[in-house]
């Protein structure tokens, strides 16, 4: 039976950061730094520097996971891109750069999107790709992401999106690898909510003017605030316990075998609810307050972290847990080793 697996990850992060003290500034003391950290759950942030583009920093992370894997960039069969539409140049396609920067030859690519489910989404498609079609071998999958950009500060109903970071991930799948095999994947999507959130200035409906270009650049909002928390509180922990359940049952386990949660940044409270939720410790997921909330690299990050302090180990069973605005709900059930 074909499967495949992950072979290993790569990492970008910035060197420039922002703390929660900064934070504070930026809300202009609405939020204390106490609250930063304490509610918001981030003590500091990457931030971009001057040369951090989307596609710049989705090649770093790129040559990072082929210098930790060993892998040979002609091996590449396939490149699906995760970074952010927020790039370098509108309309460039981000991973046939990477393809050119990184010598992955022989590799033909693609940019994918799911908002912050991305990543959970594009590694079921790679793994789709793998065993459906006999010349696919080896796929990455890599992205950059810096929407923290476009964050006003000052506008309070922006502050679940206070935690948007900048960096990249990448993680290259094999064809019967026979180790970190993905095990099963499940994906909600909830369209009523594709307008809800989203950058506001800049597209065909609300162009850029010469008087509108600095709000513009702070325009990320909630277009409904109220419709989106309303649904939200409706629907949004039963769905994602709907993908947990179902990566688990494809994979013929449950949750009382999950060693390992790779879930994205989200409010400190929230995170240990859902901790407790599935019956885990805190020990058995990494919670990114030296973060904040890097879009979908959350799960490269959350895995590549867990690697590397023995949380995820031999036989561990990692749950990979996203939700994006649009609004997407995912999971992907791996077992290390």
């Amino acid at each position: 039976m074909t499967q495949a697996g992950i072979v290993g990850t790569g990492i970008y992060i910035p060197k420039t950061r922002m703390t929660a003290g900064e934070i504070s500034e930026a809300t202009g003391g609405v939020w204390s730094e106490e609250a930063v950290i304490e509610k918001l759950g981030v003590v500091s942030k990457p931030i971009p520097g001057p040369d951090d583009g989307t596609q710049e920093m989705g090649v770093r992370a790129a040559l990072d996971c082929l210098k930790n894997t060993g892998v040979d960039p002609k091996e590449i069969d396939m490149i699906l891109c995760i970074g952010e539409e927020w790039k370098e140049y509108p309309l460039t396609t981000s991973a046939l750069y990477i393809q050119d920067k990184i010598g992955a030859v022989n590799a033909w690519g693609i940019d994918v999107q799911n908002r912050c489910c991305t990543c959970v989404s594009a590694i079921k498609i790679a793994v789709d790709m793998i065993v459906a079609d006999p010349e696919i071998n080896t796929i990455m999958v890599v992205g950059g992401y810096r929407n923290g950009d476009f964050v006003d500060y000052t506008d309070k109903d922006m502050s679940m999106m206070f935690d948007l970071a900048a960096g990249a991930g990448a993680v290259i799948l094999k064809k019967n690898y026979g180790k970190n095999i993905v095990l099963g994947s499940h994906i909600i999507g909830d369209g009523s909510l594709s307008r809800t959130a989203g950058v506001k200035i800049g597209g065909i409906n609300e162009p850029f003017t010469k008087d509108n270009i600095e709000a513009g650049y702070r325009s990320l909002k909630l277009f409904d605030a109220q419709k989106m928390k309303d649904r939200l509180n409706e629907v949004s922990m039963k769905n994602w316990y709907t993908c947990i359940d179902e990566s688990l049952r494809r994979g013929g386990k449950t949750r009382a075998d999950i060693g390992y949660l790779a879930i994205l940044h989200f409010k400190k409270s929230a995170h240990l609810a859902l901790l407790r939720d599935l019956g885990l410790r805190e020990d058995q997921s990494i919670y990114l307050d030296q973060y904040g909330h890097l879009g979908q690299v959350d799960q490269i990050l959350s895995i590549h972290l867990g690697v590397q302090s023995g949380k995820i180990k031999e036989g561990t069973h990692v749950v990979t847990l996203a939700a994006g605005i649009g609004y997407v709900w995912a999971a992907n059930l791996i077992q290390w080793g």
